[in-house]
């Protein structure tokens, strides 16, 4: 199947979904990057403009990533509100050290993740809506996603696109040409790449997914990546069940 097909199926997808949970609207966090920028134009084309709602949330974020977040709403037409987390966040900081806690800069990176979702599925309730993720097959794979942050959702429409195909994909639907060529990097943290953090790139991930060649310790890293990544995607773990005696 051609990537332009497969890309209205998951138009279809979205579109039959929203009406078979009897929801009224799509809510999708705007990062101002390339994924939740395809997600949103699919979503938008899915759904249109009144039942799809971007949301901007930044949280001691670079002033770039609100700013190309707002520029694909403009140029896509869609409907966004902004709630900034940096109040929320700083306060989680400073009782954080009150309690004796030091965390670091990825646990605050996994924080701000969490806070963008909790506020994410506040005005998912407030507005009958449903929470749209935005993880590709990458990142699926090696689970580079925040548990119960951006891995939180309630449908993935790009879960199984590669990231070239999500870039050719952001081409094919006019996502504007700033966000497509921007490093890929969830601004968790200053500095902070995926490629870096995960020490992969995704043209070697890409590959090694369509079971091409890689380099030897490539494929070690990912397989590792995979391998205590699992947790994140896989079912709670329960106890066995309760066998009650009968009385």
């Amino acid at each position: 199947m051609k990537l332009v097909q497969y890309l209205e199926e998951i138009v279809q997808f979205l579109r039959k979904y929203l009406e078979d949970a009897k929801a009224k609207t799509y809510i999708l966090g705007l990062s101002g990057g390339l994924d939740s920028s395809v997600c949103a134009a699919l979503a938008k084309k899915a759904v249109g403009k009144d039942r799809l709602l971007g949301v901007i949330i930044p949280i001691n974020s670079m002033e770039e990533d609100a700013l190309y977040a707002r520029k694909l709403c403009r140029e896509l037409d869609i409907n966004y509100l902004v709630y900034d987390g940096t109040e929320v966040f700083n306060e989680f900081k400073k009782q954080a050290l009150v309690a004796g806690l030091s965390l670091d800069k990825v646990n605050l990176g996994n924080l701000k993740a969490r806070i963008r979702m909790a506020v994410l599925y506040a005005v998912s309730q407030e507005k009958h809506g449903l929470v749209i993720g935005t993880d590709n097959a990458a990142e699926r794979y090696t689970g580079y996603f925040t548990k119960y942050g951006d891995g939180a959702c309630d449908l993935l429409p790009i879960a199984h696109l590669l990231k070239s195909e999500v870039v050719a994909a952001a081409k094919m639907l006019n996502i504007p040409s700033e966000i497509i060529k921007r490093v890929p990097s969830a601004c968790l943290f200053e500095g902070q790449t995926d490629e870096n953090e995960m020490g992969v790139t995704y043209k070697d991930l890409d590959a090694y997914l369509l079971g091409k060649p890689v380099d030897e310790k490539v494929k070690d890293r990912i397989e590792h990546l995979h391998k205590i990544s699992r947790h994140k995607v896989e079912a709670i773990p329960m106890a066995k069940p309760f066998e009650r005696e009968e009385e």
